[in-house]
């Protein structure tokens, strides 16, 4: 669901090298690929914690398998709806040249036909199991990252994913509504962290892969902005991310773990920022999975404390 979200040197199965027909299971296996499920993963990590914090406690175990089932089905249709529409640049691409509809492991009907149905079946089961509010958001962080990022703002403006990375915060509303029913402030303050964190995320993996992007005119940041710029960029992002965080602490209001969590791992996560920012001004080797693996990090680290501070919580003096 979320353009922000993303694993490098993954390589998806492809066919077999003799040219034989696939057997049943890697033809599941192929389908699954279409999907991004280790983008999946994050979304879900956003997402049970953020139900923890809604119910105060633990919410039902029911509704919580419903709700991250519900929510990697309206996240894999995602994925495959970009994947169908990506597929010529994808072809150009290294990183993405092992994708199922690139190795012709599956055909762009048997995509199309597999993105819609997994959509509609995601959209009804949140209904029915968790509550229509849940359903209508999970639709609407759909139709923003097939509509507003893959089809609008890819391929258009070097803005493409921080505009487009917000389909990728939508869990953290999912969860709250499939909880409560309704929304409130303490999601959307963690809606914004997401929103801020995806950029800072994702240009370190575009600069690895600059040449990529530039060999399918993609004007990601790296392709479009020397490294200087995206290192500053990251720096400020990081910065915002790091702040909106800790506003969650007297909206929610949260506790000491979560406080010291924020605090000590924004610390870690800025400090990486800055290392690529200066490296890129200095003109020595930038290492920029050094930031991309620590924001994967800081964001699992940030909402487990989400998750685990509501049971153990001792508020912090304002």
């Amino acid at each position: 669901m979320s353009a922000a979200v993303s694993r490098p040197g993954r390589v998806e199965a492809g066919p077999p090298s003799d040219g034989r027909p696939r057997h049943r299971g890697a033809k599941l296996t192929a389908y699954l690929a279409l999907t991004k499920p280790r983008v999946i993963e994050l979304l879900l990590v956003t997402t049970a914690p953020v139900m923890i914090l809604a119910a105060r406690g633990i919410p039902d175990l029911g509704l919580v398998l419903a709700t991250l089932v519900g929510g990697a089905m309206s996240a894999g249709s995602a994925n495959a709806f970009n994947q169908y529409l990506d597929r010529d640049i994808d072809r150009l691409m290294h990183r993405t040249g092992r994708r199922p509809l690139v190795t012709g492991e599956i055909s762009d009907r048997g995509a199309l036909v597999f993105a819609w149905a997994l959509g509609v079946v995601s959209i009804v089961w949140l209904g029915l199991l968790a509550n229509w509010l849940a359903a209508a958001l999970s639709l609407a962080a759909i139709l923003v990252y097939v509509f507003v990022y893959t089809l609008w703002l890819k391929r258009r403006t070097e803005q493409n994913i921080i505009w487009g990375g917000i389909a990728g915060c939508f869990p953290v509303l999912i969860g709250w509504a499939a909880v409560t029913g309704s929304l409130d402030w303490a999601p959307f303050i963690l809606f914004a962290v997401v929103f801020l964190w995806t950029p800072p995320h994702y240009w370190p993996l575009s600069m690895k892969y600059r040449d990529d992007y530039d060999r399918a005119s993609v004007p990601m940041l790296a392709v479009v902005r020397g490294g200087s710029v995206v290192g500053l960029q990251t720096v400020l992002y990081a910065w915002a991310t790091v702040a909106a965080s800790l506003l969650l602490i007297p909206i929610a209001p949260m506790g000491v773990l979560y406080g010291l969590a924020a605090a000590l791992s924004g610390t870690w996560f800025v400090v990486e920022a800055h290392r690529l920012y200066a490296a890129s001004v200095a003109g020595r080797e930038v290492k920029p999975m050094r930031v991309f693996h620590a924001s994967i990090t800081y964001l699992t680290l940030l909402f487990v404390a989400v998750g685990v501070d509501p049971l153990l919580y001792l508020p912090i003096p304002l």
